[in-house]
Formats: C-alpha cells, structure tokens, sequence
C-alpha cells in the first residue's frame, strides 16, 4: 500500500469505531423499501413474461440457404 492510502485508512478507522453498532440497523424503512423492490421486480418479471410469450421467434427462411439446401439436395442425388 501506498502511504497516502494507509493514511487515509488509519484516519477512517476511528470513525467506524465511533458508531454504535447496536443503534445501526437498517429497521422498518429498510425493510419496506426492500419489500417494494422485492414487488416491482416480482412485476417486471411477470410482464416480461407475458410480453416474451406473445413473440414469434420463427424467421423466414433465407432464400440463400434454400439455394443450398436444393443444390446440397441435388448433389447426393447424383
């Protein structure tokens, strides 16, 4: 480590020290902002769903890759 890094370290140190770790707890806002994330992602994830059940993946076939396949075809023929 560099010594302006160690520096910086040895200053914060003492401030976490200063923190009651009995007081800091995240406590019922916490827990309710996580609820309602937890909910819109449940949402998103639902209509994202919905919305990928509705596609149609199927391509048009490609008129080169007909061409191939016919003279594929017509070269095991013969």
């Amino acid at each position: 480590m560099s010594a302006s890094v160690s520096l910086a370290v040895t200053h914060l140190v003492p401030l976490a020290k200063e923190v009651d770790q009995n007081k800091v707890t995240p406590g019922v806002l916490g827990f309710i902002v996580f609820a309602v994330m937890a909910l819109a992602v449940w949402g998103l994830m639902k209509s994202m769903s919905k919305h990928m059940n509705k596609v149609d993946f199927k391509e048009p076939r490609d008129a080169e890759a007909d061409q191939a396949e016919k003279a594929d075809s017509a070269a095991e023929r013969h």
